[in-house]
């Protein structure tokens, strides 16, 4: 059974990464006509690098709500920070590791990404 408490918050949080995935794939897409194949390599792979973590977050934090499983919401919340952490820094080393990226691209990307939920609650109406 849905606690009908958590749909408010998974909401926000897939509008948030659907919003995020637009974002990335037009800066993408702009940055190959642009630039070239390198940038968008690089741009799309800082997207992919923030959002999985994200869309993993989203999954564990907002898995219970309420006052009686208090608890559980908190011991939820903090361990899907700690796994967001954890797998951004795993495919930080991979993309790294396995491609050969461009870090201005990269980083502006990432650090943007990463800003998007600060204004999200402007851009997404409820």
């Amino acid at each position: 059974m849905k606690n009908k408490l958590t749909i408010i918050g998974r909401k926000l949080a897939w509008q948030q990464n659907i919003l995020a995935s637009s974002i990335v794939l037009l800066c993408s897409l702009v940055s190959y006509f642009i630039w070239g194949i390198d940038y968008a390599r690089s741009v799309l792979s800082a997207g992919i690098v923030t959002i999985i973590p994200n869309v993993i977050f989203a999954l564990r934090a907002f898995k219970y709500a309420g006052a009686k499983s208090s608890k559980l919401v908190v011991e939820s919340f903090f361990s899907g920070v700690k796994l967001k952490m954890v797998l951004t820094a795993f495919l930080f080393v991979l993309a790294f590791k396995i491609l050969v990226l461009l870090p201005i691209p990269f980083f502006s990307m990432f650090c943007f990404i990463m800003a998007l939920p600060l204004v999200t609650p402007f851009l997404i109406k409820q």
